[in-house]
């Protein structure tokens, strides 16, 4: 055995640098095991064999002659590349192993064992390309793998099957499309120890937000048993978003988000057969209520993805499991991420929708754009050659197998998946918008029936009815100017924030804590600090739904819009982002889950029981405890100091000290861990006693829409006044000169975060030339404002600091 040629190599002896010898997927294991277990990363033990054995197998059973001549027979027509491919598989899995690899094989299996103290181990075996996982190609998916295989014959069956799958179609197609010479790529086979993951839960990580490639947060994606049904899209997964550059107060990366999926099924392993013995089963309904992972156990994946892309420098795609055996948690594999990875950010390409249309299914979006076509509902993979080009490809779900028609597709909806499921992936990759995890894609959808398919603008995709008139802007971000004035944005949704990380802004001038509670929360919160009140069996039992997760009703309302806020605040940390308390309106609260009850009938709620004066009455007080909370768990807790609270429509300086009191005792003291509160100037007597309100407040932001409306006497919301509602008359203006003066004279900053500085130009000039601090517009409009604020910032002489 000493002259034998080495064909074995343990996981220990291996770094990235070896993908010429195992491949991308075995060298990179190697590389988690020799520098970073003493981080706690945690890789199963193993063994993988070397390209030399893969040459050996075909120059001993003289196998490259016919494997060239079936290849070349596809390209000549002669055959098929489906029966090409079946063919060149059926010699390899035939060929007898050499005599040498056969005996290392059996070597390691049993010291495998022996390290792992037992007899007859089961084990994953996975194949790994010589040219597969580069920074700007995955190969994920294209070969076989194979698990709990057990035995020393079922093993190396498994190693033949899995140098076989080296020539599946899938695999011959994606190379010949990425210019690989198929045969100068060799196959390496990673034997590993099989995690008990059936008994248990697995799933995938990128160390990137798949959609907007925001880099400072781990994307969680989990499901019980086998991570199979996580990566084929075979079920809607957990989905936990972790802030990964730092830790917490209790010393954990904050949690962003947490989504429970239906999980309805999950993979199993049946005891009989081994490598393929496997079985979807149902999960039960306490499965499909419960979220998969712990808190800590989220915040341990995220700090390992966190060291793993600063291990190779750049962002990470993850599969990780948990043994049900002994519960610990494994990275199985680890691969550059090719999408956000390869992805310059120099410039970034903006879609909207300029029509409406009927909504027919929504999911989670992948992907920015916007696409239409006619629908064709698939059901088998291997009719790629009548799907036509151009066509919206619908599914229950997708795997490698589906490559070639997703390559024809304009866009991609499933009924099953995540955003970092089979489709998702392949379908960023290919550049196109997808839409998954919908649910009833394929019921709705009619084949042939035109659609179009949006994921612009919001975390949930839409596809209408009918071909939907867009647009597109391409924006050079080394073009825009630079101005004095701070330029911030205007969101509402979380998932909009990360959409809008690239933009050259100062921060959010405006975060509207409604949309949390109306989109996400959706319960009125007296309904839930008083739920035991509640007689109408409909809505205590929405309730329980809603909150079924939580310790408590409130317990939800506090992590959830905890968590939106934390969002927000991390898509601009360190810059500022500046947090509106809630301002329904008595006849929007009305409209939540339980809140009929709790408000009052006004004959004008735009001038009735709103923004500031809630928080301090008895009728109230209980639901802005709770909005207090969330807020001081997201600045104090979370660690997102960068978060400016603002009170809206606060009528008079007194009942800005009840306001500020009400706040101080749920632990938001102004000054408190460099707390900043600012105030809304929408009311006449702010402006008017901008001093008084300035010594209580460390910024003003104008609502133009409120102050416009009073200073005017016109309900913005009149339709037969609507010719008299204008931001720009001069009594507007000159309110917003004053407003602007007296705050200055005392040294008290002044932004606006209306829309009238995008929609007029000429107002964006007139705020520049008064000395306005900061103007806060919607994202799409941050170019054009950027431009004109620097034109009129040109004309007034004003040198930028």
């Amino acid at each position: 055995m000493s002259d034998s040629p080495v064909f074995i190599r343990w996981f220990e002896t291996l770094t990235k640098d070896d993908v010429a010898l195992v491949g991308g997927k075995n060298s990179s294991l190697g590389e988690l095991v020799q520098n970073l277990s003493a981080s706690g990363v945690r890789v199963p033990p193993g063994f993988a064999t070397t390209s030399d054995a893969y040459w050996a197998l075909l120059d001993e059973s003289d196998l490259r002659t016919p494997i060239e001549k079936h290849l070349n027979a596809v390209g000549d027509g002669d055959i098929s590349a489906t029966e090409a491919a079946r063919e060149i598989r059926t010699l390899i899995r035939e060929a007898p192993l050499p005599e040498a690899l056969d005996q290392q094989l059996t070597e390691a299996y049993r010291e495998l064992g022996r390290r792992l103290k037992r007899d007859d181990v089961s084990v994953a075996v996975r194949s790994s390309a010589t040219a597969e996982d580069l920074p700007t190609a995955s190969f994920a998916g294209q070969q076989e793998s194979f698990l709990n295989v057990r035995g020393e014959d079922d093993l190396k069956a498994a190693c033949r099957r899995c140098f076989a799958s080296l020539f599946t179609e899938r695999a011959i197609s994606y190379r010949e499309a990425h210019g690989f010479d198929h045969m100068k790529v060799a196959l390496s086979v990673g034997i590993q120890q099989m995690v008990r993951a059936d008994r248990a839960s697995a799933g995938v990580m990128f160390t990137i937000d798949t959609e907007s490639g925001f880099r400072d947060v781990a994307l969680i994606h989990a499901a019980w048993g086998l991570g199979e049904v996580v990566v084929k899209g075979q079920v809607t997964p957990d989905q936990y978003m972790v802030y990964t550059p730092f830790v917490d107060r209790k010393g954990g990366p904050p949690i962003l988000e947490k989504t429970c999926g239906t999980k309805r099924q999950k993979l199993v392993y049946t005891e009989e057969g081994t490598g393929s013995g496997t079985s979807s089963v149902e999960t039960t309904p306490e499965e499909r209520e419960a979220f998969v992972l712990t808190d800590s156990e989220i915040q341990r994946l995220a700090r390992w993805g966190a060291d793993i892309e600063d291990h190779y420098g750049f962002p990470m795609d993850i599969e990780w499991a948990k043994d049900g055996e002994n519960d610990a948690i494994y990275i199985v594999q680890a691969r550059p991420e090719t999408v956000h990875g390869k992805a310059g950010t120099s410039t970034i390409t903006s879609y909207q929708l300029i029509e409406t249309g009927q909504e027919l299914v929504k999911g989670q979006s992948v992907g920015e754009s916007i696409a239409s076509g006619p629908v064709r509902i698939v059901t088998d993979p291997t009719s790629s050659s009548t799907f036509p080009e151009g066509a919206v490809l619908v599914a229950e779900n997708t795997d490698p197998d589906w490559v070639p028609i997703m390559r024809k597709a304009s866009a991609i909806v499933t009924d099953h998946g995540g955003r970092t499921s089979h489709a998702a992936i392949v379908s960023r990759e290919l550049g196109v918008p997808a839409v998954v995890g919908t649910r009833t894609a394929t019921s709705v959808l009619e084949s042939g029936q035109q659609v179009t398919v949006s994921c612009a603008g919001e975390a949930q995709g839409v596809v209408y009815d009918g071909k939907l008139a867009f647009r597109t802007e391409e924006i050079a971000l080394a073009d825009l100017p630079k101005t004095r004035t701070n330029i911030m944005i205007n969101v509402a949704s979380p998932a909009t924030a990360l959409r809008w990380w690239r933009l050259p802004v100062d921060g959010v001038g405006l975060a509207r804590m409604e949309y949390i509670i109306n989109q996400v929360i959706r319960a009125h919160p007296l309904a839930l600090t008083r739920f035991d009140e509640i007689d109408e069996p409909d809505v205590r039992s929405e309730i329980e739904w809603l909150t079924l997760r939580h310790d408590s009703p409130e317990d939800f309302f506090v992590e959830t819009l905890a968590q939106g806020i934390a969002t927000i605040a991390a898509s601009q940390y360190p810059r500022p982002v500046i947090v509106r308390l809630s301002d329904f309106k008595t006849n929007e609260y009305a409209q939540l889950v339980g809140g009929a009850p709790f408000e009052p009938k006004e004959e004008n709620p735009m001038l009735g029981w709103r923004g500031a004066s809630r928080y301090y009455s008895d009728a109230y007080r209980d639901g802005f405890a709770l909005e207090c909370q969330a807020l001081h768990r997201v600045r104090s807790e979370m660690g997102f100091t960068n978060v400016v609270i603002m009170i809206p429509f606060c009528r008079t300086p007194e009942e800005a000290d009840r306001v500020l009191e009400e706040m101080e005792q749920h632990g938001l003291v102004r000054g408190g861990d460099g707390l900043q509160v600012y105030v809304m100037a929408e009311i006449p007597s702010n402006v008017t006693l901008a001093e008084s309100f300035a010594e209580r407040f460390n910024g003003f932001s104008i609502g133009s829409n409120d102050l416009t409306q009073l200073v005017l006497g016109v309900d913005r919301d009149s339709e037969r006044l609507a010719y008299l509602f204008d931001e720009r008359h001069p009594a507007v203006i000159e309110t917003i000169r004053s407003l602007i003066q007296r705050a200055h004279s005392v040294n008290c900053p002044v932004g606006i975060c209306g829309q009238a500085p995008s929609d007029y130009p000429d107002f964006a000039s007139m705020l520049v030339e008064a000395g306005i601090d900061s103007i806060s517009v919607l994202p799409d409009s941050v170019v054009q404002t950027l431009k004109t604020v620097a034109e009129a910032e040109k004309k007034i002489a004003q040198p930028i600091q």
